[in-house]
C-alpha cells in the first residue's frame, strides 16, 4: 500500500512491521540507504521517522481525513550501523479527541514523538513530528454522528 502511494518508500525499502489500532513499527533497511561513513544516511531516518505518522492517521482516522506534516526535527544520537525501527502509538483517547477536532472544526493537530533505535537496541535518534489532519469534505456546522 505504501509502496503505491509513495514509490520513494518502496525504493528505499521502507516497510510497515506491525499496524494495529493506536500503533504502528517501521523500519528502513541499511542496505541501500548508507552515506559516505556506512552509517544510515540522514534521509533515510526522515523517511522511516516520518511515514508512520501518516500510516498512522489513515488507518485509526479514516479516509475521510487527510494527513498532512507540518513540520518534524530528528535530534541524530548516534550513527545506525544496522537497520533502523521506529515505532508510534495514539492512545483511544488521543484518537477520540482528534476526530472531534476534526468534525467540529475540519482540522484537528497531534504530535508524534519517536524513538529510532538500531537492531542493537541503541536509540539512534529521535524526531519529534507535528501533524495536522483535514476532514475531507468538512462543513461548518455539520458533525458527525456519535457511533
Amino acid at each position: 500500500m505504501i509502496g503505491l502511494s509513495i514509490p520513494f518508500a518502496r525504493r528505499n525499502g521502507f516497510r510497515v512491521e506491525e499496524l494495529r489500532p493506536g500503533y504502528v513499527k517501521a523500519r528502513i533497511p541499511l542496505k541501500g540507504n548508507g552515506n559516505h561513513f556506512g552509517s544510515l544516511y540522514a534521509g533515510a531516518y526522515f523517511l522511516v521517522a516520518e511515514i508512520p505518522g501518516g500510516v498512522l492517521s489513515l488507518f485509526d482516522l479514516g479516509p475521510a481525513y487527510t494527513p498532512i506534516l507540518k513540520a518534524m526535527t530528528l535530534e541524530f544520537l548516534q550513527p545506525a550501523n544496522s537497520d533502523v525501527t521506529v515505532a508510534f502509538s495514539l492512545s483511544p483517547e488521543q484518537i477520540a479527541a482528534i476526530l472531534a477536532e476534526a468534525d467540529e472544526t475540519g482540522r484537528a493537530k497531534f504530535t508524534l514523538e519517536g524513538r529510532l533505535m538500531d537492531q542493537e537496541g541503541n536509540h539512534v535518534a529521535t524526531s519529534i513530528a507535528h501533524y495536522r489532519v483535514r476532514k475531507r469534505g468538512f462543513q461548518a456546522g455539520t458533525h458527525r454522528p456519535p457511533s
